[in-house]
């Protein structure tokens, strides 16, 4: 997919509609293919488009090879710049419809598909939320946030760490969110290239299990700095743990000494009251309502 942490542009990324079941594979030239052979009809969207700025680097030698010549760091500077431009596409597509969009990243276990399905089923009535699910392979977690009733689509990226701007573009005109709602995207578990590349959502969202370890926003410090909101969830298991909150929240404020900090747990359902208060705060604002 990219020069910047090496996963492959042998695999194609797939965009799935749980609702209707069809899937589309996203080739890298542009294109895309109905597996069901389904017709699209006019949302909005932009093509996955890659171009020349990603480099087909079927193994180690293509990287090595345009790392001798210097070109490296040029064409991640390219992949970037498209992902950039594309974001702003999507950016512009939220804000002209009046959709709050979060981009939730975390490693793998941080209990993020969970709080999202409770998120959604607690405020069920209250804030209309649509998902877009990204995952490596499987539809698991999409099946999971279908269940709850809202309306899901899945993208799976294969090799690929990281979702990128065109890719949401893409399921975004399959999820057909409606004005005034709010779009979660759960990126795929990886604090490091997330980092990297903005989808065009008004908020990163970094979420952070008490079982990792305080020290992970000083490990991954990027990914800290780029989120506005931290949830250090899973709090319910501190008791059993040797876990020191203060020094992890000292840490994320080191790194980012703006980022909003919540300390939750998904399963007990302790602190989730004031996440769900900021979460109508900010929708709130989108639509220019006063509380």
């Amino acid at each position: 997919m990219c020069t910047i942490c090496g996963c492959s542009d042998g695999a194609k990324a797939t965009v799935t509609d749980l609702e209707t079941g069809k899937t589309v594979e996203l080739a890298h030239d542009g294109s895309h293919h109905d597996h069901n052979h389904d017709h699209d009809h006019g949302h909005p969207h932009h093509s996955h488009d890659h171009g020349d700025s990603h480099a087909h680097h079927h193994d180690g030698h293509a990287h090595t090879h345009a790392a001798r010549h210097g070109t490296t760091l040029s064409l991640e500077a390219d992949i970037l710049a498209k992902n950039n431009r594309l974001a702003e596409r999507n950016r512009g597509w939220f804000e002209g419809r009046g959709i709050l969009s979060f981009n939730l990243v975390s490693s793998p276990g941080s209990g993020k598909t969970t709080l999202l399905e409770r998120t959604i089923t607690d405020l069920k009535g209250e804030l209309p939320i649509n998902v877009i699910e990204g995952d490596q392979e499987t539809l698991n977690d999409a099946q999971r946030i279908k269940a709850t009733g809202c309306k899901v689509v899945q993208i799976n990226t294969g090799t690929g760490c990281h979702l990128e701007a065109d890719m949401l573009a893409r399921g975004l005109k399959d999820l057909n969110p409606p004005p005034n709602s709010i779009v979660m995207i759960e990126n795929v578990g990886n604090l490091v290239c997330p980092a990297l590349f903005d989808l065009g959502e008004n908020c990163k969202v970094a979420i952070l299990s008490v079982t990792e370890g305080e020290d992970k926003p000083i490990k991954y410090p990027h990914m800290f700095r780029a989120a506005q909101v931290m949830l250090l969830n899973k709090i319910d298991l501190l008791p059993h743990l040797n876990f020191d909150v203060e020094a992890c929240v000292n840490y994320a404020k080191t790194v980012n000494p703006d980022i909003r900090i919540f300390q939750l747990s998904a399963i007990s359902g302790q602190g989730l009251d004031e996440w769900y208060g900021w979460l109508k705060k900010q929708l709130n604002a989108q639509q220019g309502v006063t509380a």
